[in-house]
């Protein structure tokens, strides 16, 4: 399992977790290529949630679903006005939408309509 957190993300996390917290990275279906990243900071995992990257104090938890997609994921910090705050892509992409918000990997079968399609 390959993560990169970048530097300006890490800044950020490192500011706003406190010694308790983590980053939920989660997949979920949705914008117009198929899947998006979805980020919280909490405490607490949930059941079947493992840490599936540690880097200094920062932890990123994923359930088994979304850990799927994790592989060659990049974690970013943008302090832009519109599209703000952390942004993720991965050097797996087959595609991405125009705003970059959602996404499709190569060999992973097709979302439509909440199935996952061969």
């Amino acid at each position: 399992m390959h993560i990169t957190i970048k530097e300006k993300a890490a800044s950020m996390l490192n500011t706003k977790l406190e010694a308790d917290q983590f980053v939920r990275v989660g997949v979920t279906e949705g914008g117009c290529a198929g899947l998006t990243y979805n980020a919280e900071i909490a405490k607490g995992m949930k059941d079947g949630e493992d840490v599936v990257h540690r880097e200094g104090t920062i932890r990123i938890v994923a359930d088994p679903e979304s850990l799927k997609f994790m592989d060659g994921l990049v974690i970013d910090y943008s302090d832009d006005l519109i599209n703000g705050g952390l942004q993720f892509t991965n050097a797996n992409t087959k595609t991405t939408c125009g705003c970059g918000q959602s996404f499709s990997l190569a060999g992973f079968p097709k979302v439509e309509g909440g199935q996952c399609n061969n």
